[in-house]
């Protein structure tokens, strides 16, 4: 095969974005999304779905298992803040944490990072008895089929690899400026017109 038709053949490999922070541009106006970092966890030709991990929602662990009648819930976990994942199906909960367990309905992107959505898990967190890191958000944050390149193309997002520790270890109001510090920029000094010089 010669080198113009390796280039060829790799140019039309599409370039996915599973398992990569999105981080809000100055520029993206949407109120869903403005100063946020989402985790993608799946990234395809159909589309893209992925969880807000900087944002708190005003319910707590604990409300969240009241409401889904899980009682005895641990101290260690009552108080903790739910996320606000994304606009789309907010009564619907994911939890981001590492592959460990075995739960009625996860997706792994990566072997340190999966997705769980079945009750399971939940009734093993208000136990201590589940995943030793883990982030509860209510909704997600999806695209459909190129729509995601296409607010990439028009400078909405920058995009980097994900780092677990931010996610888990990172304080939530510091998870922005540390994900756009993974490519080494100073997200408070972008421009809003970056790219369009």
């Amino acid at each position: 095969m010669d080198t113009e038709n390796k280039s060829e053949e790799f140019a039309e490999k599409p370039l996915y974005l599973t398992n990569q922070f999105l981080i809000a541009m100055p520029s993206l106006n949407d109120s869903s999304f403005s100063g946020s970092v989402t985790y993608l966890c799946q990234h395809s030709e159909e589309g893209a779905f992925g969880v807000v991990i900087n944002r708190h929602s005003s319910i707590t662990v604990g409300e969240v298992m009241n409401q889904m009648n899980i009682d005895n819930v641990s101290d260690n976990v009552k108080s903790l803040p739910v996320f606000d994942g994304g606009p789309v199906e907010p009564e619907r909960g994911f939890i981001l944490h590492p592959p460990s367990g075995k739960w009625d309905s996860t997706l792994y992107m990566t072997d340190s990072m999966a997705l769980t959505t079945s009750r399971d898990i939940l009734e093993a967190i208000a136990k201590d008895e589940g995943p030793s890191e883990f982030l509860i958000a209510l909704g997600y944050a999806g695209w459909g089929a190129q729509q995601l390149e296409q607010e990439i193309i028009n400078n909405a997002w920058l995009n980097v690899s994900a780092d677990s520790s931010i996610i888990f270890d990172t304080p939530v109001e510091q998870r922005s400026k540390a994900a756009a510090a993974i490519l080494g920029v100073n997200i408070d000094v972008l421009s809003s017109q970056v790219g369009h010089a």
